[in-house]
């Protein structure tokens, strides 16, 4: 399948498309271990991190503003101990990566316009997903309400005016959809989940040494087009062709 939707520079060895949920804990963890990887990668001034939409519950009623505990106890069929136990392990996970997760505080979400809004903020995209995890798992912030939505942009330097007119309108919705597609047509079916140029791929909040076997490989891979050559003129350049 052909990389869509993606502005890879003439710079860019790698092009890493990584899709996750703000609504999974999981993917925030694997945000952490992949950019720490990413920052001691030698050649990471090559390589062009792109964010993909998925959600695990599009399902989740937008504004209902209820417990991820009770969701949780409601979606799964499980006890609400089993899921604090749950809960209480991740969020040991997430601290030994030097993250922050407080579940007693969280609350479930629908996450379309969290996706919209990362793409809604382009080149900061990164630093509005990085803010939509910390809103959601440690400040205990409703991400999806509008307001907050305009709120944590603006933290991360976004215009909010200009922001909630975007989110106001169907501005990105499109993006996400073929996000979501895109994920489906992959066979994604658990987040997060990373492939770099369209070749390999790592399911999961692998440890950081995987992430970096990843770009070692993706980087080893993309070596330069090897075009083969014959007597015959057949080609145009610089403006001209031969005839």
């Amino acid at each position: 399948m052909p990389i869509e939707s993606v502005d890879q520079s003439a710079a860019a060895a790698v092009v890493v498309e990584v899709w996750s949920d703000i609504a999974c804990p999981w993917c925030y963890i694997g945000k952490k271990r992949f950019e720490t990887a990413l920052a001691q990668f030698p050649h990471r001034d090559r390589v062009q991190v792109v964010w993909r939409s998925y959600q695990l519950s599009p399902e989740t009623p937008a504004g209902l503003r209820r417990p991820e505990v009770e969701a949780l106890v409601e979606m799964k069929g499980m006890p609400a101990e089993q899921v604090q136990q749950m809960f209480a392990h991740v969020a040991r996970t997430a601290a030994a990566d030097g993250l922050t997760m407080d579940f007693g505080t969280v609350i479930a979400a629908n996450t379309f316009d969290a996706h919209r809004l990362v793409h809604i903020a382009g080149d900061r995209g990164d630093e509005v997903m990085a803010a939509l995890f910390r809103a959601h798992f440690s400040e205990g912030r409703v991400v999806d309400d509008r307001d907050e939505l305009v709120a944590i942009a603006a933290e991360a330097g976004l215009d909010a005016d200009g922001v909630r007119a975007a989110l106001d309108s169907d501005a990105e919705a499109d993006r996400v959809r073929d996000d979501l597609a895109q994920a489906r047509a992959l066979g994604i079916s658990g987040v997060p989940f990373f492939v770099a140029n369209r070749a390999i791929g790592v399911s999961g909040a692998q440890p950081v040494d995987v992430f970096t076997q990843l770009l070692e490989k993706a980087y080893a891979d993309a070596g330069p087009i090897v075009t083969l050559t014959g007597d015959a003129d057949g080609a145009c350049t610089d403006g001209a062709c031969a005839v």
